[in-house]
């Protein structure tokens, strides 16, 4: 009540269970954490059902869980994993993933290290930046569609000479030109 932590008693936990700046973590029942993970404010290991067995996740040595992840169900989360903050995993991940988004996606995977510890479970190295590929994307795209536009304009394809036919019926009529007026 004080700490706003719940641990279910039938939870498994390893030795050295960090749970760092805990209000809102949950701890289901089945739960199974091993050694040396780590837990950010707001992480859940919840279950998905309300049927008897495993309902919930297990953390392999070495996780660290970022701010509000969700890990939900009986999946299992391999040694070193790193699961973003506010990241959701809906399947098994492998040893040394590195995992982001929701639904949780990998984003990078590395050689397990005991002494490789990265806070709230995200490197700032190395990662894609999702935001600077979709803008990368677009501009390529806005330079194709450019060079399209300046090949209609002069009425050729690429590598084509003008022509006079193909140049008078590529004439796009302006707004005053009357002659594109029909009655």
């Amino acid at each position: 009540m004080f700490t706003g932590i719940k641990i279910h008693p039938g939870a498994r936990i390893g030795q050295s269970l960090l749970i760092d700046h805990g209000h809102g973590v949950v701890i289901g029942e089945t739960a199974e954490i091993g050694r040396d993970v780590t837990h950010y404010q707001g992480v859940t290991l919840g279950g998905t059902s309300l049927h008897e067995g495993k309902r919930h996740s297990k953390l392999e040595d070495h996780v660290i869980v970022g701010t509000g992840a969700q890990v939900l169900g009986p999946i299992i989360v391999g040694e070193g994993v790193r699961i973003g903050s506010n990241a959701v995993p809906l399947k098994n991940v492998p040893k040394g993933a590195t995992m982001v988004g929701m639904p949780a996606r990998m984003v990078g995977r590395r050689k397990v290290s005991e002494e490789d510890f990265c806070a709230y479970g995200t490197p700032r190295e190395g990662l894609p930046d999702p935001v600077a590929q979709a803008i990368d994307a677009l501009s390529g795209h806005i330079l194709e569609l450019r060079a399209r536009i300046e090949e209609l304009k002069s009425g050729r394809r690429e590598g084509e000479e003008l022509r006079p036919a193909a140049a008078a019926e590529s004439r796009v009529p302006r707004a005053d030109d009357q002659s594109s007026i029909v009655a």
